[in-house]
């Protein structure tokens, strides 16, 4: 059984965070292609740093010659993600630094495992829910994203002129009887305007808008607060720090709450089972635990490169579990076609949809009218419970 008492912590980073703005690169260049057509094949990673962005990657359309012509628009997509971040610093500047592209056709021996249908690499993929948010999510998680969203949307408003694009959130959150009860630490740190600025001062900032997004019952006397503890936090994003495509996979999940396969999600179109594998195992586990067949679950899938079908799924509801695992097991096959074209055709992922996934997590994000987040749908409840009756 699970320990019922007890603190876990998570983190989140912001979409000024270095490697989160990497990640917006690579999954806008995403978008760009399957805008341009549904079936591109995109795998971009992008690095930053002081003054400069470099992209590279295998990327494929139908047409050559389109291909080619489109290679020319890298540059300006880049560049607009980093202007609706908001960075216009003298050292990182949307409109002044330098973006190098180096991406190049994807390679035939791996379109041709592919092009029948077969998963893109070999992996493992975890999928997880748990009922102690409306989300279903884990609650430091689902919370430190949320305070980090809220103060991206005070600062875009022009509410909170003094902030600036990165940041990092982390909260510690105290269990009794396996349920979230006390914030116990909450840490922030926020890059601002002014080297004068103390952390004092950037408290009494960000407080009024943590204070909003976690439950009132969570802060208490006892709960620790720790805002810019180093002091100045100034000089951030790529100038202060160099970013990466795909590092903070734990952030994009499920804060450690959970197994993780270690394949990142970023720049990868969803014939990468990395991808589309792990958004139907998130949306299999949520809807397990949203049937009521378990209060917590987590799935496996694994797969071989040119191989269509799964080769194993696992199933672990942490003994909260309402029926057997195996019976669970035999009904997420049956209600959902787990191969890589009919992931893609259940959740409708060959559509732009992935950069507004980049940051504040891939999960426990709401269903939106354009597609985005389908995975979050809790449509396959009844048929979960159908299956195993």
């Amino acid at each position: 059984m699970s320990r019922k008492d007890y603190t876990f912590t998570s983190e989140s980073v912001s979409e000024g965070h270095p490697d989160k703005v990497c990640d917006r690169i690579s999954d806008a260049v995403l978008d760009a292609f399957l805008t341009e057509e549904p079936n591109a094949r995109v795998a971009c990673e992008t690095f930053a740093t002081s003054g400069m962005v470099v992209i590279g990657g295998e990327v494929g359309l139908s047409d050559e010659e389109r291909l080619k012509t489109f290679m020319g628009k890298i540059g300006e997509i880049a560049r607009d993600c980093i202007r609706d971040i908001g960075y216009e610093q003298e050292q990182f500047h949307w409109n002044t630094c330098r973006v190098l592209n180096f991406l190049h056709e994807q390679s035939a021996h791996i379109a041709q495992g592919v092009d029948r249908d077969g998963a893109g690499d070999q992996g493992i993929m975890f999928g997880y829910a748990v009922d102690e948010t409306p989300e279903l999510m884990p609650a430091p998680l689902q919370y430190a994203h949320a305070i980090l969203r809220r103060l991206a949307e005070a600062r875009k408003s022009g509410a909170e002129p003094d902030l600036r694009p990165d940041a990092k959130s982390q909260l510690s959150i105290r269990y009794e009887g396996g349920k979230p009860v006390e914030v116990s630490s909450i840490v922030l740190s926020t890059q601002h305007a002014d080297e004068g600025q103390t952390s004092d001062d950037i408290r009494a900032i960000v407080e009024p808008y943590i204070r909003e997004v976690l439950p009132a019952s969570w802060i208490t006397e006892a709960t620790k607060w720790w805002v810019n503890p180093t002091g100045t936090f100034v000089i951030g994003g790529p100038d202060g720090d160099a970013g990466l495509t795909g590092r903070k996979i734990i952030v994009d999940t499920y804060g450690g709450a959970a197994p993780h396969g270690g394949g990142a999600f970023s720049g990868k179109d969803p014939t990468k089972v990395d991808r589309s594998a792990a958004y139907a195992a998130r949306y299999l586990a949520k809807n397990v635990v949203a049937a009521g067949l378990a209060r917590r679950c987590c799935i496996q899938l694994s797969y071989a490169i040119g191989v269509a079908h799964p080769l194993s799924i696992y199933v672990d509801t942490y003994g909260t579990g309402e029926v057997d695992e195996t019976a669970i097991e035999r009904a997420v096959a049956e209600v959902m076609d787990l191969t890589p074209l009919g992931i893609r055709t259940h959740l409708d992922l060959n559509r732009p949809i992935y950069q507004r996934t980049s940051a504040y997590g891939h999960f426990g994000r709401e269903p939106d009218a354009e597609g985005g987040f389908s995975w979050e749908r809790t449509d396959l409840a009844e048929a979960l419970k159908k299956a195993i009756a």
